[in-house]
């Protein structure tokens, strides 16, 4: 009796691990025609897979089932896919970027010094000016393309394929597909955004190299946005040296958890306020602006990036400081 109670156990097992892989098709929106070798994948994580020669894939989700799906592809926008299907296949509709270049054009062979200038520029913004950030090297800059628009003051920044960076201070390989970049050099304001894809391979595997890598990443970790969003989960930022207050307020008072925190009944979490927040981290300070009434957020560190602005230190933490949601802090 009781190895039939188990092997009842494994088979329910068995099903619901297979009910975790989703099934789908990548096509062209204006054409109809299946996309090659796409990306499909969790955003921030190791977790993806490619579309094949038909634009077929298979994703497990069990992971992070309650995370959206990311669609890149070379040519593309980016496409957010949150709502789907496990029992039946998904098609799944991509469209084509349209870039907006101009005479202005920036390129190899002319104003080669602007190039280089703006390819500077670029990377200050985009990966950062820390340590780790200095120490990371885009592998195919030829794909990287720049423009103005015409009141001559935003720098825009076009990836006709996605970036592939090597973060050498924390070891990891990068892909990045990046959607939009905006940068106005009159007031210094930057907007971009994209997808991130995380891999470890071909990292070193001596001892030493390990050991500096977990150092620098938990350097990197505490005080991140991510560090937030986990030590808030666990309803433990005062052990972890977190302050929410409201900003520009005389003698206001550390925010709670249950003042900031909405749990819906499957037990979802969520940020949420009726005013701005300033985080203080030790004598770091970072500011958040809500863009949406709630705010999703996980035990992981995985957040909704469309429903809040950053100002502050946590702002200026860029690719070069960012970690994948599978990292785990080791004392």
């Amino acid at each position: 009796m009781k190895k039939f109670i188990l092997l009842i156990v494994l088979i329910n097992l068995h099903i619901i691990a297979y009910n975790q892989i989703i099934k789908g098709t990548i096509k062209d929106k204006q054409t109809d025609s299946t996309i090659l070798f796409a990306s499909i994948y969790f955003n921030g994580t190791f977790v993806g897979t490619n579309s094949d020669e038909n634009g077929n894939f298979e994703l497990n989700i069990s992971r992070y089932s309650s995370m959206p799906i990311m669609i890149s592809a070379v040519g593309y926008y980016s496409f957010t896919l949150d709502k789907y299907s496990i029992n039946q296949p998904n098609i799944i509709y991509l469209i084509p970027k349209v870039y907006e270049l101009n005479e202005s054009i920036i390129n190899d062979k002319s104003l080669v010094r602007k190039r280089k200038a703006y390819l500077k520029l670029f990377k200050n913004v985009f990966l950062g000016t820390t340590q780790n950030a200095r120490s990371c090297e885009i592998l195919n800059e030829t794909d990287i393309n720049f423009n103005y628009n015409s009141d001559k003051d935003t720098l825009k920044v076009f990836a006709s394929k996605p970036l592939i960076i090597h973060n050498k201070a924390l070891g990891y390989k990068i892909t990045y597909f990046l959607d939009k970049f905006e940068y106005e050099k009159r007031s210094g304001n930057a907007v971009f955004y994209g997808n991130i894809l995380f891999d470890e391979k071909n990292t070193s595997t001596e001892k030493t190299e390990i050991g500096s890598y977990e150092i620098k990443r938990k350097e990197a970790y505490l005080g991140s946005r991510m560090h937030f969003f986990r030590s808030l989960w666990s309803d433990d930022l005062k052990s972890n040296m977190y302050k929410v207050i409201v900003p520009r307020m005389v003698n206001t008072a550390v925010l709670t958890y249950e003042q900031i925190v909405f749990e819906d009944t499957n037990q979802n979490k969520f940020l949420e306020y009726f005013n701005d927040l300033e985080i203080i981290y030790y004598s770091s300070l970072s500011y958040i602006t809500f863009l949406k009434p709630l705010v999703y957020f996980e035990k992981n560190g995985y957040f909704d990036p469309l429903g809040i602005e950053w100002k502050g230190e946590m702002a200026m933490q860029r690719i070069g400081d960012w970690l994948p949601y599978e990292y785990s802090i080791e004392d």
